[in-house]
Formats: structure tokens, C-alpha cells, sequence
């Protein structure tokens, strides 16, 4: 038996939530040949990473979850729900906490919400991430920038939407963002379905002069703008992520915060200062953001990242629900086939992904 050890750098893994998430600067491999016969080895959780390995003009190619590390036993039933449960939680408080927003949407409007989450928000990541360790070139720094205006446009956009749109509604509108980014990386033939399941969804939800059950298009129009600022939150994100990591999601949030917060101040004023909005404006906060962000990067380091896409491409579902419990929103049958629609593409896309392509998933 012949052991001979190498190691390779390992590249960022893109985190829906907020950021990116960097993984260890390199991982050791030990390529064994017994009688003949070659097999690679990882001495780090199998889940984590995928790699191309080449060895003597051969390429070994294994994907998630068909190698195991040398220290790694074999995973259990539990120990693999137990990150979807993780990710199913954070779907659930993501969805809650919208709908939590908006119930402060009569006393300082969405813009207001929006300003009071930013800024509860920044303030905890800036406990939880310390920023200030950040290296900042001109360069990054305004990627950092674009990335933080892109991430207040999104949030700032939803909620707005949300004010004439069903919760679950907007959500799938603005699933459209990263379905756009996931496609376009992939850029093969099937995704043309996955094009036309999302056309057909959104079609669904246009308003036509034979039914009242179309929904506002104003309204649609924000969803959708929110998610062209996703799809910019999650190319920028790649960018500045890579030079700082996960610290680039405080700055981001921070830059959100400055950015949307005249906007709230002239529109909602002194209302902001309301005591009574404060406890509210905080539990936004940690449902949308820091209780979320905690629970999903724990499930990025226990199931591969394409798991994790098609996860979350269900959320959209956790929208409509949690609107119907907590907003009392109750959909049409043509709207929840819409959304139906829209996760299908968006699951296809993710499924279909090319095992290059990083995964289109973020969000704050």
C-alpha cells in the first residue's frame, strides 16, 4: 500500500443569508493505491467541499457525499435532519419576522421598518462580526459599497411591496433575482425550462380583465426590483466576500442601514422614536437577520451547498404560510400554482447547476 499526502487551497463557499462564507485556506489529501487500485481521501467533513484532484495524468473527480473524510464515520439519520431542521427554522423566522415587519407598517411605514431593521440589525452583526478587522483597499471598499446599497435596496424594496402584496406573493416575485443569476451562470440547454416555469408563474400573476384575482402591480414591481437587487447583492457579494469574508456581511448591513435610513427619517420623522416600537423593531431584527444568519451558516458546514440551494428554493411556500397565519392573506388557487411555478425553476435551476457553478443564494 502506497500513502502519499498533498494539499490544495480551497476556494470561498457562497452563503445565502448574508455572505460568504470562507472555508479553511487549504485542505490535505492522502491519495492511497492498493493493489492497483486508487482511492482519494480527505482529511476534512466530506459535506464541505468539492474538488477535482489530479494525480499522475489521472483525474479523480468525486462530488459531495461520495467520499468519505479518514477520520469521518458514517453519518446518521439524525445527524443529516439535523441541518434541514436548522434550515427549515431559519426559513421560519426569516418569513415570521416579515410579518412581524409589517404590522409596524401603519405607525412609520415601510420605509421607517425598513430603517428600524437596518439598523438593529447592523448593530448586532456588529457585535457578533467586528468589522473594524476588515483590510479595505479603494478597490474592495467600493464593492462594500455597491454590495450594502444593494442589500438596503432589496430589504427596502420588499417591504415595500409587501404593503399591497401578499407576503408569499413577494417573496416568489423576488426568488426571480437569484433564479436569473443561477441560469444565467449555468447557461444550458434544460434551463430553458426552468425560464419558462418562472415566465408561466409570473404570467399567473398578472391581472387580466376576466379576473379580479391578479395582484397589484406596483406592488409586483418593487417585489421585482428587489429581486434584481438581490441578483447585484449576490454578485457583489461574491466580489467583496472574497477579499474579507464573512465580516464583508456587518459592513454590508451597515452601508444598508446608512443608505436607506434618510429615507425612513423624512418619511416616518419622530414616529421612529415611538418606545413602543422599539421591542418590535428588534425582534424584526433578530428574526430576519441575526437568528437566521446563526442557524443557516451551521447548516452550510453540514450539507453540501447544492442541498442547501434547492432548501431554500422552498421558501417562497414558508412565505405564503406564514402570511396566511400571522397576516391572515388567504391566496387564490392561480397564485399558489404561481408560486408552485416558481419554486419548481427555481429547484430545477439549482439542481441542474453545473458542479462549477456556485450556488445563487442570498440574502440578508
Amino acid at each position: 500500500m502506497n500513502l502519499k499526502e498533498f494539499s490544495v487551497s480551497t476556494a470561498p463557499e457562497v452563503g445565502r443569508i448574508i455572505d460568504i462564507l470562507n472555508l479553511p485556506s487549504t485542505v490535505n489529501f492522502t491519495f492511497l493505491s492498493i493493489g492497483g487500485k486508487d482511492g482519494l481521501y480527505i482529511d476534512v467533513i466530506a459535506t464541505n467541499a468539492q474538488y477535482i484532484a489530479h494525480y499522475q495524468n489521472k483525474t479523480l473527480l468525486f462530488y459531495l457525499g461520495r467520499c468519505r473524510a479518514m477520520n469521518d464515520q458514517p453519518r446518521s439519520l439524525a445527524s443529516m435532519l439535523f441541518p434541514v431542521g436548522l434550515l427549515l427554522i431559519a426559513m421560519a423566522s426569516i418569513q415570521s419576522g416579515a410579518s412581524l415587519a409589517k404590522s409596524m407598517f401603519p405607525i412609520v411605514g415601510a420605509q421607517g421598518t425598513t430603517t428600524l431593521r437596518l439598523i438593529f440589525a447592523s448593530v448586532i452583526m456588529l457585535l457578533i462580526l467586528r468589522p473594524w478587522r476588515a483590510r479595505l483597499t479603494a478597490k474592495s471598499l467600493r464593492t462594500v459599497i455597491v454590495y450594502g446599497m444593494a442589500l438596503g435596496g432589496m430589504n427596502f424594496l420588499f417591504y415595500m411591496s409587501l404593503r399591497t402584496v401578499p407576503l408569499g406573493i413577494a417573496v416568489a416575485l423576488e426568488f426571480t433575482g437569484p433564479l436569473a443569476v443561477a441560469i444565467y451562470a449555468s447557461r444550458r440547454a434544460i434551463d430553458f425550462l426552468w425560464i419558462a416555469l418562472a415566465a408561466a408563474g409570473l404570467m399567473l400573476l398578472i391581472p387580466t380583465g376576466a379576473t379580479s384575482a391578479g395582484i397589484d402591480l406596483v406592488g409586483a414591481g418593487y417585489a421585482l426590483g428587489a429581486g434584481i437587487c438581490w441578483a447585484l447583492y449576490i454578485l457583489f457579494g461574491q466580489k467583496a466576500g472574497a477579499d474579507n469574508g464573512v465580516t464583508t456581511a456587518a459592513l454590508g448591513v451597515m452601508i444598508a442601514a446608512l443608505f436607506v435610513a434618510p429615507i425612513g427619517i423624512v418619511h416616518a420623522g419622530s414616529a421612529l422614536l415611538t418606545p413602543s416600537l422599539i421591542p418590535i423593531a428588534i425582534g424584526v431584527a433578530i428574526l430576519s437577520t441575526a437568528l437566521p444568519y446563526t442557524l443557516e451558516m451551521v447548516a452550510l458546514t453540514r450539507m453540501p451547498a447544492r442541498t442547501f440551494g434547492t432548501l431554500m428554493s422552498i421558501e417562497p411556500a414558508f412565505g405564503a404560510l406564514s402570511g396566511l397565519l400571522f397576516l391572515h392573506e388567504f391566496l387564490t388557487l392561480s397564485q399558489w400554482m404561481a408560486i408552485l411555478c416558481i419554486i419548481l425553476a427555481s429547484v430545477g435551476a439549482t439542481m441542474t447547476m453545473g458542479s462549477a457553478a456556485k450556488p445563487a443564494i442570498a440574502a440578508d
